[in-house]
Parts: structure tokens; sequence; C-alpha cells
């Protein structure tokens, strides 16, 4: 069962419990965003555990950021202040802070609970991601987890990758040719989810930064932008197709198909978990561009822990239903491609970290691999309590 935080689900509610009398499973997976969902499984006896999809460090840094409120010890809310008792040096500021954190409403209180009263959490995460923020989790925090990803490795089918979301506005296999006549690392990836939020301009001082750095990108334009045909500067299309420099994607895009190419070097991202994996298991360094949830947490993770991207500057956290209100000026994101793309010892380094951890993550994965052993150990617990109970 998963969800998104802003999605309703109690719809579900009640034909899920009648299902749930009629057939009573062992365990339950579910996703946090269900807030119902832990109180019907509790009523109903059903062992159940937490499905984490946003892995362990964003959660380490969230706790301690409840535990010793260092936000509210500084002068502005673009003051940075350091992130206590963690195993690396983590610098915030407020503004980059959820909303819910920075006037404790206590909104995800709830589902921090529930995840305290459950079996464990299962994590769409691998150990050698995060090692020291897994033991952190475990030990520090004293929660039970296993680590069961990185989830999208799961689709080894070029067909199934393909097909996961809805179809293009272009055929897939034009852009997958034109990627196909581009030099090794050369292409940047430019993909801010599905349900993006920025300030009125931002596509053009994006659109202006892309031409002037003069390198070849791919850039995914969310479908829920508001006339995004209009927020590009004039002539930016026409320009960018005849020169074979750049290419459109309208909504959705073949994501994981994209960043295996060989020819993208580089995935400008809104750093959400799911897509900072895939560019890790991708060996793609990163531009990070973090935009509301946990994203600015993942941010520090990908640059400050892995070392593998660099910082396009956003300041501001903002929540999905609103629409960003300060500009990354094209001047700075024109840095950040460059110092990405460019090339340079700083960049063989990040690609050098990038192509070693995605080794990691597949190996995760494989018979013998941290995930593999550890899904097996959750598998034969609750086959052990199954045995114990009878």
């Amino acid at each position: 069962m998963s969800a998104t935080p802003v999605t309703d689900t109690t719809v579900l509610q009640e034909p899920l419990k009648l299902f749930l009398i009629e057939h009573k499973p062992d365990c339950i997976v579910f996703d946090r965003f269900h807030r119902w969902a832990a109180d019907l499984f509790d009523g109903l006896g059903i062992r159940k555990i937490v499905f984490n999809g946003s892995g362990c460090f964003p959660g380490c840094v969230s706790e301690n950021i409840r535990k010793y409120e260092p936000h509210e010890k500084v002068g502005s809310d673009y003051e940075s202040f350091l992130v206590p008792g963690l195993p690396d040096r983590i610098e915030l500021t407020r503004s980059q802070l959820p909303i819910f954190v920075r006037d404790k409403s206590g909104r995800f209180d709830k589902m921090g609970k529930d995840e305290d009263k459950s079996f464990g959490s299962v994590v769409n995460s691998f150990y050698e991601l995060e090692p020291a923020y897994a033991d952190y989790y475990r030990k520090e925090m004293g929660k039970k987890a296993w680590f069961v990803g990185p989830a999208s490795l799961c689709n080894t089918d070029v067909a199934d990758k393909a097909e996961r979301g809805t179809q293009a506005s272009i055929d897939e296999q034009s852009f997958m040719k034109w990627l196909d006549d581009k030099e090794p690392n050369s292409v940047l990836y430019i993909g801010f989810g599905s349900k993006p939020r920025f300030a009125t301009g931002q596509f053009v001082e994006i659109a202006h930064a892309l031409e002037a750095s003069n390198y070849s990108f791919i850039w995914v334009v969310g479908k829920d932008f508001k006339d995004e045909e209009n927020c590009l500067p004039g002539g930016f299309e026409e320009r960018i197709k005849e020169s074979k420099k750049g290419v459109i994607i309208r909504g959705w895009a073949p994501q994981l198909l994209i960043l295996e190419h060989g020819a993208v070097g580089g995935f400008m991202t809104h750093c959400g978990w799911n897509s900072m994996l895939e560019g890790v298991c991708c060996g793609v360094p990163m531009i990070t561009w973090p935009l509301s949830a946990e994203q600015f947490y993942n941010e520090k993770l990908i640059t400050d822990v892995l070392g593998i991207g660099v910082q396009v500057g956003s300041k501001e956290w903002i929540s999905f239903k609103s629409e960003k209100k300060g500009l990354v000026g094209r001047e700075k994101v024109e840095v950040a491609v460059k110092r990405l793309m460019g090339g340079g010892d700083e960049v063989v380094d990040i690609r050098k970290r990038a192509k070693e951890l995605a080794g990691k993550a597949k190996r995760a994965v494989q018979v013998g691999g941290s995930s593999y052993i550890d899904a097996d150990a959750l598998i034969e617990e609750l086959k052990s309590l199954k045995k114990n109970v009878n």
C-alpha cells in the first residue's frame, strides 16, 4: 500500500477492512502516508511494517532538528545552522525546512508514533549508500529496519522501464536515437519530478542558462506546470531543435532508460528520494535543486556526504500546493551546469565516486548482497514468528 503526502486514501479504509477480516494476513507493509491504516491494523490484530520510501539520512536529520531545535537559535531564515549529533557536518537554513517544522504544527507526529508501534520498517535504500546513518537509525534512534533497495533495480527489462508511466509527448525511439548520436557524458538530463513548483519566470532562467552553457540536454517539463508552452523564451525550442542541442519532453519520460544511457553525464534533479536513487544506480552525478518535502535533506546527502553532486543554490522550501516566490538566477544555473559538465579534476572525482556507488547499489540487491540478506532476514523472522504462534 503506497501513497503520496497529499493523497487522501480514506475511501480505501472500509473495503480494506473487509478484505483483511476475510483473508487475515500474517503481516502487512504499508506506507505511513495512509494516516488511518495503523489504527485499522492494530484493531484487527495484524502485525504491521512501515514502508520507508525516503531512506535513513533524512530521518536522522529530521529527528535531530526536532530534538535539538537548532533552527530556533539563528537570527534569520537564511542564516545557516549546524544540525547537532550527526556523523557528518550538516548545515541548513530555516528557509530550507518544511513549514510544519518551523511552526511546530506536529503534522507528522502521528506517523512517527505509528512507526514506533510497528514491527519495524522496510527501507528503500541500501546499507552502502548511508552506512553511518543506517547505524544511527538503528542504534541511536532505536529503529528496527531492513534495507531492501534500491527498488528501481527490480526493473531489468527495457520494455518494463519504458512503460512505467504514461506516454511521453514525443516518441521514445526518437530521443533515444538522439542520445545515441551524442558523446559519452555529454548530455545533461533535467527532471524535477511529477509536481514541481517554481516561481514565475524560472523556466526562462533555466532556458537561458542552458543556451549559455552550450551543453546538450534533455529537459522534462512537468505536465502540471501552468502554461509551460509560454514559459520558455521566444524561439528557444526552434533554436535547440535546429542545432540538435536539446530535447524538450512534456509530461512523463522514461527516466531510468535515459539515465542509463552512456551519453548522459549529469542529472539536474529536485532531489526526491526515488529520483536520487535512480541517479545513484545509474552512476550519474547530480545538480541538486530541492523544492519541497525532505528534498533539502537529500541534497546534503548527495553533495556533502556522498560527494556525487553540486548545488544550484536553492534556498526556499515550498509546499506541493504553492508556487515558489524566489528565482534562482540564470547565472547560478549556468555556473552549476558548467561545473558539473565541464570536466576538471573535481568532476573526475565526482564521476568516480558516482560510478563506484552505482556498483555497490547493484551488488546490494544481488544474491549475497546487503539488501538481499536483509530481505531474507525479514522473511525468516516473520516465518519464525508464525511458527511460534502455531
